[in-house]
């Protein structure tokens, strides 16, 4: 009975273990920004917010394209009604009515004046109950245009904006992009020297274990002092404890990278790191031309130029005489029936000018025009200030990262001499020909520069994964980033 029990408690375990076990994934830096464009939230939001620029930048297109309605009102009408007489007195009528209309209208915005053109035809039919009567009035064809005379012209300030706000909104979407790539490249390194530190924390442990193994019995026939075996304990403590943060903090890297590649929690990520990267420098004059023409930031000081301008022309518009025009032509006619409602039609004509003439309101749209032109003042400044620190920017960043490449080398070489000079030191000290502070110097100086690779790549591929950004372009390949039907995918 006994041994069954065991055998149960042995099956359970090894079900919670196969039920815990995690998936293992390999990433290069190549494969993470790909997992990290297909699956990162930050890139669906990134997307959807293209997408909404991308309607938005539709329904403009649309306000220029003909319309075409289809109404109808039908309504019935039971009740006692104060109906005015024609000798102007007022009395209250029982009405039983049935009433129907339909209407199809064709309506053509016109962007250079902000006016419309349409043309439409309607049919209407009225019932009297009580009567026992019926009747239709049709409009077969009306045609007329209406518009502000002085008013502001959405159509024309939209034609100036809209285009650009789409410009924007592709550029920032392609620029995005390339900027998670960028993130990508730093959670990437980050879970790398996570790793780094973890493997330097357990060799050093193992190697300050066995230092202070050897000077136990060095101690004992009074070949080191007290204080050097105190100092190597002490070591050997802090760099057990150094193992422990170690693999505390692999698991945050793990967790981050996790999150932000959108993959499971039971996912285990290792990495095959780059030993090394591309050797090639960026024209400055290229780099300079191409973000001026695929970086969203000069479309976006452009637009909040133009919307400055637009405001200042709604509040010019709001602060003069207002003046609407509205006119038609056409040909209508009534009847007992459809036939006759259609037959010996009449001509009609119908125009009006409505006008608004500000007498006294108190300076209230001279200041908003005065507000308006401030406003104006400082999106130009703005825009000027934006361009000059954009250009240092992307002048810096060229200067920056073709630089980068001989520091990733440098760090590597000395990574490769400090490793050198750590197996020396190790043996020496072995020896008793050096001290423990010259071996804690060595040891130190293989950590640093085992930490300077890793930061020396994460800061090259962040440098170039943010010029891309900044010129939609693979300098790398010689290939443009910027594609619309990729966009839309």
């Amino acid at each position: 009975m006994k041994n069954l029990i065991i055998i149960i408690v042995l099956i359970l375990v090894c079900e919670n273990m196969s039920a815990v076990e995690t998936d293992s994934l390999t990433l290069n830096l190549e494969g993470a920004i790909r997992l990290a464009h297909q699956n990162s939230p930050s890139v669906q939001s990134a997307r959807n917010a293209f997408l909404s620029a991308y309607w938005n930048y539709r329904y403009y297109k649309a306000n220029y394209l003909p319309s075409v309605t289809l109404t109808s009102s039908p309504y019935i009408n039971k009740e006692m009604n104060k109906i005015t007489q024609s000798d102007g007195t007022a009395m209250f009528i029982r009405q039983d009515q049935f009433g129907a209309d339909l209407t199809l209208k064709i309506n053509q915005n016109v962007s250079l004046t902000g006016g419309s053109f349409f043309l439409k035809s309607s049919l209407n039919r009225l019932d009297e109950f009580q009567q026992g009567t019926t009747a239709y009035s049709s409009q077969p064809l009306v045609i007329g245009y209406q518009q502000s005379l002085f008013g502001y012209n959405s159509l024309k300030w939209d034609r100036k904006k809209e285009p650009i706000r789409y410009s924007e909104a592709k550029k920032q979407y392609a620029e995005t992009l390339e900027l998670i790539s960028a993130t990508t490249c730093n959670h990437f390194f980050s879970l790398a020297s996570a790793n780094n530190e973890l493997e330097m924390a357990r060799q050093n442990f193992a190697s300050a274990d066995t230092l202070y193994r050897m000077a136990k019995g060095r101690y004992e026939i009074g070949t080191i002092t007290e204080n050097e075996m105190l100092q190597l304990e002490i070591n050997r403590l802090n760099e057990e404890t150094n193992v422990m943060d170690a693999e505390i903090n692999l698991r945050e890297a793990q967790q981050s990278i996790r999150s932000f590649l959108g993959l499971d929690d039971n996912v285990e990520i290792g990495l095959t790191v780059p030993d090394s990267v591309p050797d090639f420098d960026v024209p400055l004059a290229s780099a300079m031309e191409l973000a001026l023409r695929n970086s969203p930031d000069p479309e976006y000081y452009n637009r909040i130029v133009k919307q400055s301008e637009s405001n200042l022309a709604y509040a010019k518009a709001n602060a003069r005489m207002k003046a609407d025009l509205y006119v038609q032509f056409g040909l209508s006619q009534t009847g007992k029936d459809i036939g006759q409602s259609l037959s010996n039609l009449m001509h009609q004509e119908y125009a009006s000018v409505t006008l608004s003439v500000p007498i006294l309101d108190w300076g209230r749209g001279r200041g908003k025009v005065k507000e308006a032109k401030s406003q104006l003042a400082l999106a130009e400044t703005t825009a000027s200030q934006g361009m000059n620190d954009f250009t240092q920017n992307v002048e810096k960043l060229v200067m920056q990262f073709n630089m980068q490449a001989r520091k990733v080398n440098i760090a590597s070489l000395t990574e490769r001499r400090a490793t050198q000079r750590h197996s020396v030191a190790m043996k020496l000290f072995v020896m008793g020909r050096i001290g423990i502070l010259d071996l804690m110097s060595a040891i130190s100086e293989k950590n640093n520069a085992k930490r300077g690779v890793i930061n020396a790549m994460r800061t090259y591929w962040s440098l170039y994964y943010t010029l891309r950004s900044m010129t939609a372009y693979d300098f790398e390949n010689n290939v443009a980033l910027t594609n619309e039907e990729s966009l839309m995918m």
